[in-house]
C-alpha cells in the first residue's frame, strides 16, 4: 500500500497530465481522476479510446504523457520504439471478459447461447484495434463457434462502442469488459456470462510513462496513484483483479 506521504508537496507545484486511457477502463478512470486531483493537486486530462488507435497517434507524436493500456504488449512496443520511458511500465489491473445482453434470459450462465446461435447480431470490439475484441475471437475459436457466427459479428471501434451496440439493442448480445456491466457488486440489467479465464489470454493491463511525459511530476504521480490502495479500491469495484 502506498502511503499518503507519496503525494505530499505536490500542491505547491500542481501540473496537468494528458492521459490516453483504454476504453474498458472508462468507468474506473472517471472516478479515479477527480480523486487523484484531490490527493495530489494535479489534474488528469483524459482521452478514452482503443489502444490500437492510441498507439498510432503516439507514434505520430500525439502529446500524451501516460498511456493506461488494456494490454501489456503496447507499452512494451512503445518502449522499444523509443516513445516510452524504459522501466516505467506498471500493471494496474487484470481485466475480465463477459458476454452480455440487455435482454434478461438471453445469455445463459454457460455461454451455450453462442452454440445455439438464436440471434442476429453479436457485438465485439475490433480485434485488430482492441485486445478485448481479440480475446472475444479467441473465446469463439476455442469454443468452435467462430466460423458459424462470423456473419453475425458487428465490430465496434472500441469496447465502448461494442457495449453501446448491445445497450441500444442494435446487437442482441456482445462481448464487453466486465467493468462496463458491473459496479459495486451489482450487474447491469439483462443477462450475462462471465467468460472463464481459461478461454482467453490473460488481459494484463499495464500503464507506462510516455516520452512526452518525462519530467512531468503529474505523470509520475498518476502512475504512483494507480498502484495506491485508494485507486485499487475503485478498480476492484468494477470487477478487476490484480
Amino acid at each position: 500500500m502506498l502511503s499518503c506521504s507519496l503525494f505530499l508537496g505536490t500542491f505547491a507545484h500542481a501540473e496537468s497530465v494528458h492521459v490516453a486511457v483504454a476504453a474498458n477502463f472508462t468507468g474506473p478512470m472517471e472516478r479515479i481522476a477527480p480523486e487523484f486531483e484531490k490527493a495530489t493537486g494535479h489534474k488528469a486530462i483524459v482521452a478514452y479510446g482503443s489502444v490500437g488507435k492510441f498507439y498510432a497517434e503516439i507514434k505520430n507524436r500525439a502529446p500524451f504523457d501516460v498511456l493506461v493500456s488494456s494490454d501489456d504488449q503496447t507499452p512494451m512496443r512503445l518502449q522499444r520504439d523509443g516513445l516510452a520511458i524504459p522501466g516505467s511500465q506498471i500493471t494496474y489491473a487484470i481485466g475480465k471478459l463477459v458476454l452480455w445482453s440487455a435482454k434478461p434470459g438471453l445469455v445463459d450462465d454457460k455461454g451455450e447461447v453462442l452454440k445455439q446461435g438464436n440471434f442476429r447480431h453479436l457485438a465485439l470490439a475490433n480485434p485488430k484495434l482492441a485486445v478485448y475484441g481479440a480475446a472475444a475471437v479467441e473465446v469463439m475459436t476455442r469454443l468452435h463457434v467462430y466460423a458459424p457466427l462470423e456473419s453475425k459479428l458487428v465490430l465496434g471501434e472500441n469496447i465502448t462502442q461494442a457495449y453501446q451496440f448491445v445497450a441500444t439493442g442494435n446487437a442482441e448480445l456482445g462481448f464487453v469488459a466486465l467493468s462496463q456491466v458491473y459496479q459495486d457488486a451489482q450487474f447491469a440489467p439483462g443477462s450475462h456470462w462471465i467468460v472463464p479465464a481459461r478461454l482467453y489470454s490473460t488481459l494484463k493491463q499495464d500503464a507506462v510513462l510516455l516520452s512526452h511525459g518525462q519530467g512531468n511530476p503529474a505523470a509520475d504521480a498518476l502512475l504512483a496513484y494507480l498502484k495506491s490502495e485508494m485507486a485499487r479500491k475503485v478498480i476492484r469495484a468494477y470487477g478487476y483483479e490484480f
